[in-house]
């Protein structure tokens, strides 16, 4: 209740920058954390729907194996990849193109190579957010602290008279930003360490698939077999 109160008697005392920072705080601490549950949500759908890699290759054609993934892979990780690798290894559906010209074995290795690295920005999105919040949130609310106790340094010395209460409520007040700052940043930077060793996982299985996916593609499944 006194924070509370605190709180209250900081903002109506305090100016357009220290409403400002207070405002900056705010909107980070949104954002982060819709970044936070929406991400939450997808990195649990993707290891949820990883099991299905083990079934994808006990189906008796990669057709088959395609659509199984397809409905299992509900964040559409797994999918494209096998999509467009094997739409890159179908030689038929290649002619009359430029890719036709180019080996298969490379096409289908710079064709799983792209779909990687575009499902890799994918998994990365939000992150650079979350740790900017992180990092820099803290330094925000402690120069919301630092800009109080300097008002409020100012309006003691403008009395003529130093009295230890004086000071210690307004600076007590004042203190109030630099914790706001350490309650947005610690979830942003607990968010992005979870967040990171989720894609860390996800991509190493994306990897290992991709190197199977090739070893297949290029051993006799090519020419329209699938």
């Amino acid at each position: 209740m006194n924070q509370t109160l605190g709180f209250a008697h900081y903002w109506a005392q305090g100016d357009a920058v220290t409403h400002s920072v207070a405002y900056a705080l705010l909107l980070m601490s949104v954002i982060s954390w819709y970044y936070i549950f929406s991400k939450a949500w997808s990195s649990w759908r993707i290891r949820k729907s990883a099991n299905i890699l083990d079934g994808f290759w006990k189906a008796p054609t990669l057709s088959d194996a395609i659509s199984m993934l397809k409905h299992g892979d509900s964040e559409n990780v797994y999918t494209p990849l096998a999509a467009q690798g094997a739409e890159a290894a179908n030689l038929t559906a290649q002619a009359g193109s430029l890719n036709a010209s180019i080996d298969p074995n490379e096409l289908i290795t710079r064709t799983l190579r792209r779909e990687i690295n575009r499902i890799s920005s994918r998994l990365e999105s939000g992150l650079t957010l979350l740790a900017s919040v992180g990092s820099t949130a803290p330094f925000i609310g402690l120069f919301g602290t630092v800009w109080g106790i300097y008002h409020a340094l100012v309006a003691v010395s403008t009395t003529g008279t130093v009295q230890i209460d004086k000071v210690a409520g307004p600076v007590g007040e004042a203190l109030i930003m630099t914790a706001a700052g350490l309650v947005v940043a610690i979830p942003a930077v607990l968010a992005y360490n979870a967040f990171t060793r989720v894609n860390r996982v996800t991509l190493a299985e994306l990897d290992a698939f991709a190197h199977d996916l090739h070893a297949y593609l290029t051993t006799g499944a090519r020419v329209g077999k699938q």
